[in-house]
């Protein structure tokens, strides 16, 4: 990769950085949810509960880089808060395979996400790709979790999980900017 060039446009770290944070939280909100209406002891918790630490770690990251940085949240965060909440909940609701099939869509939209970000940053920030691609990889097993936990198996899947991965892409591009 190549780094900026007079002339070039230079990547946004600072909406990258908000809506990284974004995300994370919203994932520690849709875990929260899964796992008020699944409990503990269901067949899937015990992964939920996994990824769930695994997205708070991620958080704390971003929110570590954000003081550092001096960069704002999204003003929208506490909306991501009820809505992901709500999604988790809702997913669970109706039955675990759609809480797998949940955390997949997901999944999907933030591997094209952190792709898209590697991309443009190139090597302008080492650190901030670093982690980037730590989290991806882990994103990456989140999703191959929950395939192997019967997400493709979820009552409408395709529906279900374009409806989701569209919100994410909403919730992204907003985000960035607000």
């Amino acid at each position: 990769m190549s780094g900026w060039r007079p002339g070039e446009r230079r990547s946004d770290r600072e909406s990258m950085l908000r809506v990284n944070q974004a995300g994370e939280y919203g994932a520690t909100r849709i875990y929260a949810g899964q796992l008020a209406v699944l409990g503990r002891g269901s067949a899937v918790a015990h992964q939920i509960a996994r990824m769930a630490a695994q997205e708070q770690r991620h958080l704390a990251r971003f929110d570590k880089l954000m003081a550092e940085r001096r960069v704002r949240p999204t003003a929208l965060q506490p909306l991501w808060s009820v809505a992901g909440f709500a999604l988790g909940a809702m997913t669970a609701m109706i039955s675990e395979k759609a809480a797998m099939a949940c955390t997949d869509a997901v999944e999907t939209e933030i591997d094209r996400h952190y792709s898209e970000q590697l991309a443009a940053l190139g090597d302008e920030d080492p650190e901030f790709a670093a982690d980037i691609r730590d989290f991806q990889a882990e994103e990456l097993e989140h999703r191959e979790t929950a395939r192997a936990h019967g997400a493709e198996e979820a009552i409408a899947y395709p529906l279900l999980t374009g409806a989701i991965r569209a919100g994410c892409r909403l919730a992204i591009e907003l985000s960035k900017r607000i």
